[in-house]
């Protein structure tokens, strides 16, 4: 199994703030994600966990499972990407937050080869 390194982090509060600025934003039923692409050939990852999602115990369980999904599912290589979980990610299995990442992904990048493709920025 492969780790879940460093260099696959956001940690800065700039990087979060660009990728919010100019990455494309999708919802999702357990999650709300931002895409950016990135001049890298491995994706980041960032997890904004507020205290709205729930206590300490839960906000870390959220972080755990969102790390496993992206740990698991290497398709966003080139790609910032953060993720604001909602609480009913805390009741879903993996399975399902797994499919739910991949579609939402998809999405994102579907969404960004378009407006790639008319000239406009990537914002919404």
């Amino acid at each position: 199994m492969a780790r879940f390194r460093l260099a696959e982090r956001i940690r800065r509060r700039a990087e979060f703030q660009l990728v919010y600025e100019r990455g494309i934003r999708v919802h999702s039923r357990f999650c709300t994600v931002f895409v950016l692409p990135n001049a890298q050939t491995i994706g980041r990852l960032g997890i904004a966990a507020t205290r709205k999602l729930g206590g300490a115990v839960e906000r870390n369980r959220a972080k755990r499972l969102i790390r496993e999904i992206f740990r698991r599912n290497k398709i966003s290589a080139g790609f910032d990407v953060v993720i604001i979980p909602k609480r009913e990610l805390l009741e879903a299995s993996l399975t399902v937050l797994e499919a739910d990442y991949r579609t939402t992904f998809e999405r994102a990048s579907r969404r960004h080869a378009r407006s790639a493709d008319a000239g406009a920025p990537s914002r919404l």
